[in-house]
């Protein structure tokens, strides 16, 4: 096990930095076109991984600000839940509909029964 244990670990840097260069975005990638890194990954086994992670990969910082090359801010994609633009518009008529039905049921609870005078 100990002498596997250097190729074990080539093999999974190897592994991480292929997956990562391939579920990275193409515009994002730094320093050379997606398809040579994936050659030098693949080709140079123990300089090419190394090199990926840090040369080629995605700076996250930039990723987390929303920062394009020019300067541009991207805007980021975000699930309808956490979007305050769509939660506001949901808000208001959704809010206004089950406002309007609450106050309606809490009228019924107000009314007297008919069908126990006693109380």
């Amino acid at each position: 096990m100990g002498r596997a244990l250097p190729f074990l670990i080539v093999l999974v840097a190897t592994l991480l930095a292929l997956i990562d260069c391939l579920s990275s975005e193409r515009e994002d990638i730094r320093g050379l076109p997606k398809t040579v890194w994936v050659l030098i990954i693949l080709l140079v086994p123990v300089i090419g991984p190394v090199a990926w992670f840090f040369a080629g990969r995605p700076v996250s910082l930039e990723q987390r600000a929303g920062v394009v090359a020019g300067g541009r801010s991207r805007k980021k994609v975000t699930a309808p839940d956490d979007d305050p633009d769509f939660l506001r518009g949901i808000d208001t008529a959704q809010s206004r509909r089950d406002a309007e039905l609450l106050r309606s049921w809490e009228e019924d609870l107000k009314r007297p029964d008919d069908d126990n005078p006693g109380k």
